[in-house]
């Protein structure tokens, strides 16, 4: 399943099974270990997830787009960035063809993960409480996104 518009399209088990080597980017583990910051390699690459408040001071690059932090993949537009008061960065939409969602039964659950599309870091989560006709809202761990510059103006 794909995330574009502001709603979803596909089919949700389609997407589930998209093997490493099928990735546009693929590493090694102890390549992304030497790469990423310790909580980086945590939750992108052992699905984890940051303590809440502690990420949201992420900015969107020039281009006013959030990228991934393993692979500078665009997920997020800059526009789709909304205040939820959860402690994570969150997102009513993500750039087409920019994240997979996955079925997540980790705490028991089901849940719908989100993961980058380009290297299959976990991002988070999304959740049917969103604001707005999409009603989506992509929870995402601060960490896992690359670190923007501020937009002139912005």
């Amino acid at each position: 399943m794909t995330a574009s518009g502001g709603r979803f399209t596909g089919v949700l088990g389609r997407l589930r099974g998209r093997d490493h080597a099928e990735r546009e980017v693929t590493k090694s583990e102890e390549a992304w270990r030497a790469e990423l910051t310790p909580e980086q390699f945590r939750v992108l690459r052992r699905r984890g997830t940051e303590a809440p408040f502690t990420g949201d001071a992420v900015v969107p690059d020039a281009e006013g787009v959030y990228r991934c932090g393993a692979c500078a993949a665009s997920l997020f537009p800059a526009d789709a960035k909304f205040e939820s008061g959860t402690g994570w960065p969150s997102f009513t939409d993500a750039v087409p063809d920019g994240v997979e969602l996955r079925r997540d039964y980790k705490l028991g659950i089901p849940r719908t993960e989100v993961v980058c599309r380009r290297c299959g870091g976990h991002l988070g989560h999304v959740f049917n409480d969103g604001p707005g006709p999409g009603g989506k809202r992509y929870c995402i761990n601060g960490c896992a996104l690359a670190p923007g510059e501020p937009r002139p103006g912005a």
